[in-house]
């Protein structure tokens, strides 16, 4: 496991996307395992900013996303989709037709999540999984648990990633209580996995899942096992490292 600490959100933002695309550019064609949420804004921006100077191509790159809100449809400007579309896709020329994200709009969720699976192991693997890291340890939607999810599975949100997920939201009750997620098996067999956080108020987390036992009930604290693991952190997330 590899660590990069920077000054702030914006050099860990340009670092994220430094590593990203170095990946794309040693191999054009490779399947990047992409996140959302406020994190990863910056790194995207910096990738979109760098395809609009020529420095990077976009066309022959697949994308799997790691979950999506049980519910929302792609037009639901909360969901994961709608985000990946106004934060990256539509401003590179990526193939709309090689980007994924669970469908939220599928009821069935052992069929939502079986074909998700399907989708992400029929590229072969992923080569660079983006991971973010919520204030209870969980990467995607895994949330704290007695074992760790091996597959792409529907989780109920806990509490308090509902209560951090509301700002995005009118009100706490507009927030979908469930989501697709990839499992913390699938998220592991990616080659390689890039983390990045930022913030005082990841501090804490961050040593949990780096510095203390491997425990479900943090659930990213078995990328510790993973065998090509960097985190990109700004001081303040590792200031208690």
């Amino acid at each position: 496991m590899r660590f990069i600490v920077t000054k702030d959100y914006n050099d860990m933002s340009r670092k994220a996307a430094n590593i990203i695309s170095a990946q794309i550019i040693t191999k054009p064609n490779c399947v990047l395992g992409l996140a959302t949420g406020s994190t990863p804004v910056g790194t995207y921006k910096q990738l979109v900013e760098w395809y609009n100077k020529g420095d990077l191509d976009f066309s022959e790159v697949s994308t799997v996303n790691l979950d999506e809100y049980k519910g929302l449809d792609h037009d639901n400007d909360q969901s994961y989709y709608y985000f990946m579309m106004n934060n990256l896709f539509k401003h590179v020329n990526i193939d709309l037709s090689r980007t994924h994200v669970p469908d939220g709009t599928e009821p069935n969720p052992e069929k939502a999540c079986a074909d998700y699976e399907k989708i992400v192991k029929s590229y072969g693997g992923i080569d660079l999984q983006l991971l973010g890291l919520g204030h209870n340890g969980h990467i995607g939607f895994n949330e704290p648990s007695d074992n760790f999810a091996k597959v792409t599975h529907c989780v109920d949100l806990t509490e308090s990633t509902i209560k951090a997920n509301a700002r995005f939201f009118e009100k706490i009750e507009d927030v979908p209580t469930q989501a697709y997620t990839m499992g913390i098996g699938t998220i592991f067999k990616a080659k390689r996995i890039l983390l990045i956080a930022s913030g005082k108020d990841k501090a804490e987390i961050v040593k949990k899942a780096f510095c203390g036992p491997i425990d479900p009930q943090v659930p990213a604290s078995i990328l510790q096992l993973h065998p090509d693991v960097t985190v990109v952190l700004d001081e303040d997330a590792a200031s208690l490292l």
